[in-house]
């Protein structure tokens, strides 16, 4: 039997960040979609459901791009391991098309629901989609949520280059992606209330726009009326770089060298054939 047709390398890599993100967005944005519309579950179920999207989202992607699934982690990779910056605006895209794909599937999907919850499409359910200072409802401000995405990817980006780095007590490639999920849950669970923990700039602006398209005419704003959709774009590409320089600083650089994979690959799974 003659080996399929591969594809270019950057076409397949793009492939696998636009189906991985997809994965992750279809159980991220869902599970939010189904406990504030539908009233099913609490924020627990939403900690767990973004964990697993990650989790189940690297699993499909990561042989073949090493699964970001996040620009932030991609920017970072760049700077600190060496990933190809050539590849990081595909990369990019193919992250927020994914995002935004998968957002429009689940607004059609709950397009009852939400009709029901939310009749007039506003910031009532628009943070099924996107995140918004204080979740929504409480007393915080644009700074406040720039200040808290900030921190949020630092810690994502710190934690994913400590338990990928195979200079440090790496888990097993078939565990990794599993490792990373959690670390999003724990991350859900401590630091979601100031701005819904986006800590991905694809995450946010792919469903954003789709819900702009489909109804949500203040989906740029937040709830004060204040231009938001920048924030969980720019602060988390700080974020993420600072969280992997100061990896790389406390940790990475007191390591003992060993083999190091493709560089900006995450080793969650064997590289390429």
């Amino acid at each position: 039997m003659a080996n399929p047709r591969k594809a270019p390398v950057l076409a397949a890599e793009m492939a696998a960040e636009f189906a991985g993100t997809l994965i992750l967005i279809l159980f991220g944005v869902g599970v939010v979609a189904q406990v504030v519309a539908a009233h099913l579950g609490d924020h627990d179920s939403i900690a767990w459901a973004w964990g697993l999207g990650v989790t189940l989202g690297v699993y499909t992607a990561a042989r073949t791009s090493g699964a970001h699934l996040n620009p932030a982690v991609t920017v970072a990779l760049a700077v600190f391991k060496g990933f190809s910056w050539r590849k990081v605006l595909p990369y990019a895209l193919a992250q927020t098309v994914g995002a935004f794909v998968a957002a429009l599937i689940v607004r059609w999907n709950y397009s009852e629901v939400l009709g029901a919850f939310d009749p007039g499409h506003t910031a009532k359910s628009q943070f099924v989609f996107s995140t918004m200072p204080g979740n929504g409802a409480l007393p915080v401000g644009t700074w406040g949520a720039f200040r808290d995405q900030i921190i949020g990817t630092a810690i994502l980006l710190f934690l994913v280059l400590a338990v990928t780095d195979l200079n440090n007590t790496a888990p097993g490639a078939n565990l990794a992606p599993f490792i990373v999920g959690l670390i999003v849950v724990a991350i859900g669970m401590a630091w979601g209330t100031n701005a819904g923990y986006a800590i991905n700039p694809a995450r946010d602006f792919g469903p954003r726009l789709a819900s702009f398209l489909t109804g949500y005419g203040t989906a740029w704003r937040d709830q004060y009326g204040q231009l938001y959709f920048w924030v969980p774009i720019v602060a988390p590409l700080i974020g993420g770089v600072l969280g992997a320089g100061l990896y790389q600083l406390l940790v990475g650089r007191f390591l003992p060298i060993a083999e190091e994979p493709e560089p900006g690959r995450v080793p969650t799974a064997p590289g390429p054939a």
